[in-house]
C-alpha cells in the first residue's frame, strides 16, 4: 500500500536545558513562523537557488546555539554565495570557544538508527546488504532522516537549516558523463567509487522506505541525491564511531596547512569548537575533513580542491594488487609524490619489487624478508643496487601519466561554451588535473638522469622540532641502519637532544 504525504506534526523549536553561558549569545530576532505545510516542495533543487544563511542563523540563535564575538559567516564573494564558510572579524587566542551547539540540534546516526529502525524496514536493509553496502549503514541512515525532515516540510524542525544547505554540488555524485571522461584514470577510479556507494544507497533502496512516501521516492526532483551530498559532505565521525552532523559547525572549512578548530564534546553530547593556536582577525576558522595529501579523494567526495595539499598520491594502478604490495605500504595514503618534488618510500619500494618480480625473484624474496624483519641494511643495498632501473620506471610513470593528464586536458577545454551550460564542474576538474601534472613534474625534474641523487640523498628532507616553548628546523637523512640522522633543530645549552615533536616541514 502507497504511503501518502499525510501531515505529520511536530513541535517547533528544540528543548535545550543548563546551556552554558560561556560565549556570546547572538540576540535572537522575532521568533520564526512555523507554516503548518508539509510539502517538501517548499525546498528549491535548481542549482542556483539562494541559500537561506540568515534566516537559518536566527534559528540557530532561537536554539541555543551560541557564538563568540566575531564568528561569523561569509561567502567567496562568487558563484551566487555557492560556498558559505566561518571566519573570525577578531583576533582569537589559543584555546577559546567559538562555539556551542547544544545536543538535540545535532542530528546523528545513531540517534537515526534508534528512530527509525524497526518493523517494516527489514526488505530495505536486506537490500542494501545484498548490495555489499553494511559498511554505509550509518550514513544511509542518515540519508533516511534527512529524507523523513525533507518529507515534513516546514514543519520540521531543521527546516531553516536544510534549506541553507547547498544545492550546487562539485563532487563525484554531481559530475556529467562528460566530465567524468576528461579525468585521468586514478580519479576516474575513485569518482566511480564514489558514485556507486551513491547508487546503491538511493533510489532502489528508498523506495522500500515505508515511511517515506511515494510522491518524495518518485519526485522528478532527485531528494535522494540532495540527501546523500549533505550526509556525505557534511557528517564527521567522532571518537565513538558515531556520525553527527552539527549545524552551524557544518561551516567550518577545511584545512590542510593550518586547523584553527578543535571540536569537543561534552558528556552530555553538546558540541564546542576550540581554537588551537591564536587565530588572528580575518581568518577563516577550519578543521581537517581527511588526509590533506590526497586531492583527488577530497575532490570526489567533497567537490573542492585544496590548493595547500601538500603531495597527491602517485597514481600508480598495477594490474593486481598482492599481500606483498600491501606490506609494503601499497595504499593511496602512502604511496604519495610531494609537490617539492620528493617521492615517498612506499613508492620506491613497490617499484623495486615490480622490477625485481621480472629480473630476480630470488631479490624480489629478499627484500620482501628483510622488509618483515626490519632489516634496513639489506632494503638499502637492494635500492642502491637497483636505483637505475627503479629510477627510470618512475620517470616512464611519470612520463605516461603526463601525456595522459594533457590528453584529457585538451578534451575538457575543446567546446567552452558548452561546458559552461553543461558540465559546470569541467573548470575545477581542469585546476585539479593541472595541480597534480605540476607535481608530476616537479618529480620528473627532480629524478632526471642528468642530476645524480642516489637513495640515500633521496630521503633528504626538513623537520620542524618543537617543544612547548619554540621551534626550530633541522635537516635529516636516512642513515645505514635505517633511522634519522639530523643537524640542527633544539638541543640543550650542553648540546644534548631533548624531548620535542617532529613535522615535516619541507623535502629538501
Amino acid at each position: 500500500m502507497a504511503l501518502a504525504c499525510a501531515p505529520v506534526y511536530y513541535a517547533a523549536g528544540f528543548t535545550v536545558s543548563n546551556a552554558p553561558e560561556i560565549i556570546h549569545i547572538i540576540e535572537p530576532h522575532s521568533a520564526i513562523d512555523y507554516v503548518n505545510s508539509h510539502d517538501y516542495a517548499a525546498y528549491d533543487l535548481f542549482e542556483d537557488a539562494p541559500r537561506e544563511i540568515k534566516t537559518m542563523e536566527r534559528w540557530a540563535a532561537n536554539n541555543g546555539v551560541q557564538r563568540s564575538d566575531g564568528f561569523k559567516l561569509e561567502d567567496d564573494g562568487k558563484d551566487k554565495g555557492k560556498d558559505v564558510f566561518a571566519v573570525t572579524t577578531q583576533d582569537v587566542p589559543s584555546g577559546s570557544p567559538v562555539l556551542f551547539v547544544p545536543e538535540p540540534m545535532i542530528l546523528s546516526s545513531s540517534k537515526a538508527i534508534a528512530e527509525l529502525q524497526g518493523p517494516g524496514m527489514e526488505e530495505a536493509e536486506n537490500y542494501v546488504r545484498s548490495k555489499g553496502a553494511e559498511v554505509e549503514y550509518r550514513q544511509w541512515y542518515l540519508m533516511l532522516k534527512i529524507l523523513k525532515e525533507i518529507q515534513n516540510g516546514r514543519d520540521s524542525p531543521w527546516y531553516e537549516w536544510l534549506n541553507s544547505m547547498p544545492r550546487y554540488y562539485s563532487n563525484a555524485a554531481s559530475m556529467t558523463d562528460f566530465c567524468i571522461q576528461c579525468l585521468p584514470p586514478l580519479m576516474r577510479k575513485l569518482v566511480g567509487e564514489e558514485r556507486e556507494i551513491q547508487h546503491r544507497l538511493s533510489k532502489e533502496s528508498i523506495k522500500m522506505v515505508p515511511f517515506l512516501c511515494d510522491d518524495l521516492k518518485y519526485h522528478p526532483r532527485d531528494f535522494c541525491l540532495w540527501a546523500y551530498q549533505i550526509v556525505y559532505t557534511r557528517s564527521v565521525e567522532a571518537e565513538d564511531g558515531d556520525l553527527r552532523i552539527v549545524p552551524m559547525a557544518d561551516y567550518f572549512n577545511h584545512g590542510s596547512d593550518y586547523t584553527e578548530i578543535e571540536p569537543v564534546y561534552d558528556d552530555a553530547g553538546n558540541y564546542y569548537a576550540y581554537t588551537t593556536y591564536d587565530v588572528p582577525a580575518g581568518s577563516p576558522l577550519r578543521f581537517s575533513y581527511a588526509d590533506p595529501r590526497n586531492p583527488s579523494h577530497l575532490i570526489a567526495r567533497y567537490g573542492f580542491l585544496d590548493d595547500n595539499c601538500p603531495a597527491s598520491y602517485c597514481k600508480l594502478l598495477p594490474p593486481t594488487v598482492n599481500q606483498d604490495m600491501l606490506d609494503l605500504g601499497y595504499s593511496y595514503d602512502r604511496m604519495l609524490f610531494y609537490r617539492t618534488g620528493e617521492v615517498a618510500d612506499e613508492v620506491w619500494d613497490i617499484f623495486l619489487y615490480q622490477h625485481l618480480s621480472s629480473t630476480n625473484i630470488d631479490h624480489q624474496q629478499l627484500l620482501m624478508k628483510a622488509h618483515r624483519e626490519g632489516d634496513h641494511d639489506t632494503k638499502l643495498a637492494l635500492h642502491e643496487k637497483y636505483y637505475p632501473a627503479t629510477s627510470s620506471a618512475l620517470l616512464e610513470h611519470v612520463d605516461s601519466f603526463i601525456d595522459e593528464v594533457d590528453k584529457v586536458t585538451k578534451k575538457s577545454e575543446a567546446h567552452p561554451i558548452y561546458i559552461k551550460n553543461e558540465h559546470r564542474r569541467l573548470p575545477l576538474i581542469h585546476r585539479h588535473n593541472q595541480f597534480v601534472k605540476e607535481t608530476f613534474e616537479n618529480v620528473r625534474r627532480r629524478y632526471t638522469p642528468e642530476i645524480e641523487v642516489n637513495w640515500q640523498e633521496a630521503t633528504r628532507l626538513e623537520m620542524e622540532e618543537c617543544d612547548d616553548t619554540e621551534c626550530a628546523l633541522a635537516e635529516c637523512m636516512l642513515d645505514y641502519q635505517g633511522g634519522w640522522f639530523c643537524e640542527g633543530g633544539l638541543t640543550n645549552a650542553d648540546g644534548s637532544e631533548r624531548e620535542k615533536s617532529q613535522t615535516v616541514t619541507n623535502w629538501a
